[in-house]
């Protein structure tokens, strides 16, 4: 009876591991079962549906984006690990995995925005204007790949070493001789997420609701010698009900127990994350930071807004 249990647990193993794939969790890449049971359930997950909504059931909505610091302690499910365990990962890899490997997310292009003194401003509108896809499905096109590569790798230009003399190899005309090599962004380069979400009541079901939009990593900058700049860079923008089917199939580390942990579509759908509102929608179209320029009176405002659409649900109920 024993051997009959193990030779069961072995067959579930394989076959967990030969329909999961990538989503595979708890299984070493050896195959080897890494604990005392295969866990099914959340790479097996669906989707949960969202409810249905009418056009006539919204009667009131606001939208606004928010940022996630990966920085606070209540993001770090989001941020770590920074390199891939067998039975979780950090959501930058999650994305990664999606968009390079799988080719079931498709990335946007960001937009970036100058203003009048040339200052690079963010795109933080999120219009899904330029989907990244390889044409005519086409997944080895060259242009596509260069596009995708661009998004995961960062350029560093270092000097090419003479095998013989162990030292930096010097053209004709006494220059250094140079060459540009891919560098992978780590998940601990990804400090922050935009969100947008749009917030409505839902007269059909008597609830103040949410959704999120869109989802777009910042990534920290580097100059050539590898120092931190000041600063972000914006990668991309995600169409976020496309990726609740990749989000769901990954576990979330769980701090009190580890046979209880959910996905990170579950982690969004529960809200169990910290962030602060960067803009809401204006008639000058302006984020926060353009009238309120102190980081003080900026998070206030950030707040202020916060307290509002609450206070908007609750005073529909006030008798």
């Amino acid at each position: 009876m024993k051997r009959l249990g193990v030779i069961m647990c072995t067959l579930m193993t394989s076959v967990v591991f030969a329909q999961g794939g990538e989503n595979l969790q708890g299984t070493a890449p050896s195959g080897v079962l890494d604990g005392v049971y295969v866990q099914q359930h959340i790479p097996t997950k669906k989707v949960i549906a969202y409810p249905h909504l009418r056009e006539a059931d919204v009667m009131w909505s606001k939208r606004v984006w928010r940022v996630i610091d990966l920085r606070e302690k209540i993001n770090y499910p989001l941020y770590y690990p920074t390199k891939p365990l067998n039975d979780r990962r950090s959501l930058w890899d999650v994305i990664r995995y999606g968009v390079e490997s799988e080719g079931s997310l498709i990335p946007y292009e960001v937009i970036p925005s100058g203003d009048s003194e040339g200052e690079v401003r963010f795109d933080y509108q999120g219009q899904f204007l330029h989907p990244i896809k390889p044409p005519n499905g086409n997944t080895k096109d060259s242009a596509y790949l260069k596009k995708i590569k661009a998004l995961f790798y960062s350029t560093e230009t270092v000097p090419v070493i003479d095998p013989q003399t162990d030292a930096p190899m010097i053209d004709e005309d006494g220059l250094e001789v140079t060459k540009e090599i891919y560098k992978p962004i780590s998940s601990s380069d990804v400090v922050q997420y935009l969100v947008k979400e749009d917030w409505f009541f839902d007269k059909q079901r008597s609830v103040m609701d949410v959704r999120i939009i869109g989802i777009s990593p910042m990534i920290q900058k580097y100059d050539e010698q590898g120092n931190l700049k000041p600063g972000l860079d914006q990668a991309f923008w995600l169409y976020f009900p496309e990726t609740r089917y990749v989000f769901q199939n990954y576990f979330v580390y769980n701090r009190a127990n580890d046979a209880q942990r959910m996905s990170f579509d579950d982690l969004f759908w529960k809200r169990q994350f910290n962030s602060f509102i960067y803009k809401e929608t204006n008639v000058y179209d302006r984020e926060i930071q353009n009238y309120e320029q102190n980081g003080v009176k900026a998070l206030l405002e950030s707040e202020r807004i916060k307290l509002e659409m609450t206070n908007f649900e609750h005073d529909l109920w006030h008798l």
